[in-house]
Parts: structure tokens; sequence; C-alpha cells
């Protein structure tokens, strides 16, 4: 019986395998995983999990088994359900059953039906080929360290700006030269040292009267030329993840879903009939996994334990 093979090939390519009259895999994907303190990497990954309340036919088991092994639909659905009988009667024995690369079935102590399932195998395409990597924790020299706190103990060495040679030694020259000069020449030394000092004083209140209006020119122009304003556009995110009140055979039964879930105030949605002919009626959407998870919780907890998780972009 190659039905192990079957519905782990079914699981690369599909969301939700069901074999008739047991339950339905479910897959959802988990994004890549750190674990730090043994210091590993692990790839994205979907993880499966299993519902027994989905057990209605929807083909796609039985074509996948029917094309095959070449043999008609009705056949491959009377071996499934051949073997779906063996599997209730060795649990009814409290046997574990399993299913190669894909999970055990047990029965607890309330006689329930519990799946654990395989890490064995990553069904996300996505990931083909990465493992998980573990990396060796990185250790710091204690040269480096002391290098580091030498710097920070090395003093700030301050450059001082040069400067033009002070104009006041100019005054003192001048007044050494007029001192000489009123020495000898009296009141004609005092005259020329007079107009002297002027003119030195004359010509650094000009060179300072520049340098205030060049910065008064500056100021003015950042002021009047203020930078652009930066306009950012933000794209709508999208929401791929969807909590799933139930997917029906008949559109009717759907209808009656939604209105329900709109009188509890749900922002429900209905979505078209999808590849396995079901008609699958939603909570709410949302934009990232880790909400959806937690609001699932919830509706699992006060309206419907069956609530399950889709991943797609609709």
């Amino acid at each position: 019986m190659k039905m192990d093979l079957y519905i782990s090939q079914l699981l690369y390519r599909y969301q939700c395998v069901t074999v008739p009259g047991f339950g339905a895999f479910l897959t959802e994907i988990q994004s890549a995983q750190l674990h730090e303190g043994l210091h590993s990497f692990y790839p994205p990954k979907k993880l499966v999990s299993f519902n027994s309340y989905l057990k209605n036919n929807d083909g796609l088991l039985a074509n996948h088994f029917a094309q095959s092994e070449k043999i008609s639909y009705e056949a491959a659905v009377a071996i499934i359900e051949n073997q779906v009988l063996n599997w209730k009667s060795k649990l009814q024995d409290l046997e574990t059953i399993s299913i190669k690369n894909v999970g055990d079935f047990s029965l607890n102590a309330e006689k329930n039906l519990v799946f654990t399932p395989s890490d064995s195998v990553n069904y996300l395409t996505d990931s083909f080929g990465l493992t998980t990597y573990v990396s060796p924790a990185i250790k710091r020299e204690v040269l480096q360290q002391v290098v580091e706190k030498q710097e920070e103990k090395d003093p700030i060495a301050l450059v001082p700006e040069e400067r033009n040679s002070n104009p006041f030694l100019k005054y003192a020259a001048i007044f050494v030269l007029s001192a000489g000069l009123l020495g000898a020449g009296g009141v004609l030394g005092n005259n020329y040292y007079q107009q002297k000092v002027q003119e030195e004083t004359l010509a650094v209140q000009t060179k300072v009267q520049k340098q205030v209006e060049q910065k008064i020119q500056e100021a003015t122009f950042f002021i009047s030329n203020p930078l652009p304003a930066v306009t950012l556009t933000v794209k709508g995110s999208k929401m791929p993840y969807h909590i799933v009140a139930g997917a029906f055979l008949k559109q009717e039964n759907a209808d009656k879903m939604y209105e329900e879930l709109i009188h509890l105030k749900y922002p429900a949605k209905r979505i078209a009939k999808n590849q396995h002919g079901l008609y699958p009626v939603i909570y709410k959407s949302y934009s990232s996994y880790s909400e959806a998870q937690t609001e699932m919780q919830k509706i699992k907890k006060s309206h419907n334990p069956e609530a399950w998780l889709l991943i797609e972009e609709l």
C-alpha cells in the first residue's frame, strides 16, 4: 500500500490533503528560526497538523492515487476506504499508526485521536536544499579589549588654530618708534604717531565689519532657502493570513455561516469556489502570521474549535 507515499507527495503541493472518512492534513508556513542558546539557525518550513473533522472526499487524494496506480477513480476510492477501516481497527486495539514522513496516530486515555507530526521532511519547496546550521560562538580576543580600553584613555590632542599676527604688536612697534621720534622731533613725531594709530585702527575696524557682513549674508541665505520637505509613500500592506470558519460543498451552507459571522460582528468574507469544489468562509484577514495565530486561538476557545488558518494572497 503506497498511501504514505501519495499523502507525502501531495503535501509538497497543497495546503490541505484529505483522507476521506479519516481526516485532513493541514500545513502552515513557519518562518526561519534562530535558537540563540544552541547557536542554531532553522530554515523556513511547513508545519503539518491534523483535523479529524474534515472527512469529506474532495477528490484530491483519490484522483492522485488513481493516476499513479493507473486504475479507475472508483477503485482508488474503494482502496482508500479499506485502508481507513484498517487504520481505525488498529487504533481501537490501541496500536500506533505510522504514516512515513508525515507522522504517527494513537489514542489517548480519553479515546481521543492524537497526531504527532514527523520532523524528518520539510514540505516547503522554497526551502529545498536548506538545512539546519549551527554556528560556533564568537570569542573576542583579550588583546582587542586591552587596545579598546587604551584608546578610551588616550587624551584628545587639541591643535591650536593658526592666527594672524596680533595687531597690537604693530601698535607697540609704532609706539616705540613714535617715542623715539618724540624724543628727537617733538611735535612732528607726535603728529606722525597719531596718524599711524588712526590708520591701523581704521584698517582693523574695516576688516571686522566685512567679516560680520559676510556672516549675516550666509545666515540670510540658509534662512531664505529652507530644505525641501521629503514625502514618503507607504504601500498598503498585504493580508495573506485568513482565519477560516469552514469550507462547504454547498454554497447555501457557506451563506448561512457568513450571515452568522456578520451577526456576531466579524468582518467576514466569502471566498470563491476553490480547486477542491468547496466554498470557504473566513472570519477575518491579517497581515502577520503571529497576529492571525493569536486571534485564531481566541476564536477556537470562544466560538469555533474547528477554525483553521489559510495562507494565501486573495
